[in-house]
């Protein structure tokens, strides 16, 4: 990666700005590469990304995403852009630890990463994601005082998750789980659906059949397959998810979900920008570990 003096990279910044953010030869290649296309999620994190590029200048911006959540296809993003002299790379890994190849690869050949959401076991400038053990936990005392506000003390409870490689999600059933420690619920085992709405559905409803009287989803196709499921089976069980979406929202308003954890994907696209900006100068992001918050979204 060449090494632009800092003057001369202030210098290039402000005049993108004051030539109201038009791009030249020397504008540095800045990519974020997300889990998958499908979510509202990442497509929040992008718009937060467009409107930090709009206000720093002199940066060249691409988002790069697999159809699909897919180790090798994401790779292939991170391929490409290598391959297209990418200067810096804001990264939601899939899995931990099935990129560190092509990440490898990548820093070799200049490329500093910063990760958004969800980092991989490799070595970065900065993380930018939700304490998502903090908020796991958060639903599950949701979820319990929901379920008490029935009077239901006891019973199963089922989890609808995208992988068991996926850091994030993860770290939020481990949280979702503590929650219940001590209490008389039985947390049966996970269902994995990969993100999918409509394969989420069909394991919340299958989990509705078995008695279940409380459903996580630990991300935005997961919980809209859980409130999808709930609806259609009027309302048996109670339900609480993670990430905010117009259908997520609308299950909430139709009394299908009480509550989702809502991340703030636009400020990891923001705050994330702005520290690959710090990065492309020669600067060292801080800090290390940026918690970008979570909030309770319910019907009120």
């Amino acid at each position: 990666m060449k090494k632009v003096p800092f003057i001369v990279s202030m210098f290039v910044l402000a005049a993108s700005v004051f030539a109201g953010g038009r791009q030249d030869a020397d504008a540095k290649k800045v990519y974020l590469i997300t889990m998958d296309q499908m979510d509202q999620h990442w497509v929040n994190v992008n718009q937060g990304c467009e409107k930090a590029v709009k206000e720093i200048g002199g940066i060249s911006y691409k988002w790069l995403a697999p159809d699909v959540k897919d180790d090798n296809k994401q790779i292939e993003c991170i391929n490409n852009a290598v391959a297209d002299g990418a200067d810096v790379i804001l990264l939601a890994a899939n899995g931990p630890t099935a990129v560190q190849s092509a990440l490898k690869e990548a820093v070799a050949s200049g490329v500093k990463i910063i990760y958004v959401d969800s980092p991989a076991n490799f070595p970065g400038e900065q993380t930018l994601a939700t304490d998502n053990k903090a908020a796991g936990m958060t639903a599950g005392k949701e979820l319990i005082k929901a379920l008490s506000a029935k009077g239901v003390t006891s019973g199963s409870i089922g989890i609808i998750n995208t992988n068991a490689a996926t850091t994030s999600t993860t770290e939020r059933e481990n949280g979702f789980r503590t929650a219940f420690a001590g209490t008389n619920f039985k947390i049966l085992a996970t269902q994995y659906c990969e993100g999918d709405a409509a394969r989420s559905k069909d394991a919340a409803s299958n989990f509705i059949a078995q008695g279940c009287v409380g459903l996580f989803g630990a991300n935005e196709g997961s919980t809209v397959g859980v409130g999808s499921a709930i609806a259609e089976s009027g309302d048996s069980a109670v339900g609480v998810g993670f990430d905010k979406s117009d259908m997520i929202m609308n299950l909430i308003q139709r009394g299908a979900l009480v509550a989702t954890m809502a991340q703030n994907p636009d400020v990891m696209g923001y705050e994330g920008m702005k520290s690959a900006a710090k990065v492309l100068m020669g600067e060292k992001p801080t800090p290390a570990y940026y918690d970008t918050g979570v909030s309770v979204l319910t019907k009120k």
